[in-house]
């Protein structure tokens, strides 16, 4: 049994505690929202990395040899920070996108459901 509905911040009725226990809304795509800055702020310090070690093969030989050394290591840092940036969106939003299929079908079944329980049959 369903407790008494308020009306929440959207106007729909409901209980906001009840839909956390009953999983009746998900609350995942909120979240996926913070690991995406999350692992932002990882791979933002995987940058600082690269160019640190950039800089500290640059500073270890003493001629111009460390400077051309570490061209090289600081494209590359910056080409898979890059990759890693593109990767870790397409994640997230594959994440949300199947997050938000399952919003769907629950809706579909939803709907399908009160038309068995009219006795009308679903349209095809």
């Amino acid at each position: 049994m369903r407790p008494p509905a308020f009306k929440t911040r959207n106007g729909v009725g409901g209980t906001i505690f009840w839909d956390l226990l009953t999983f009746e809304k998900l609350m995942t795509n909120q979240v996926i929202h913070l690991i995406y800055w999350a692992g932002l702020g990882v791979i933002a310090l995987v940058a600082f990395g690269m160019v640190g070690a950039a800089v500290g093969v640059a500073l270890r030989e003493e001629s111009w040899i460390g400077v051309i050394l570490a061209i090289p290591v600081l494209v590359a840092g910056v080409l898979v920070v890059a990759a890693l940036v593109l990767l870790w969106r397409s994640f997230c939003e594959l994440y949300v996108a199947l997050f938000r299929l399952s919003d769907d079908l629950h809706a579909i079944r939803q709907a399908t459901d009160a038309d068995q329980a009219r006795g009308t049959t679903p349209r095809p």
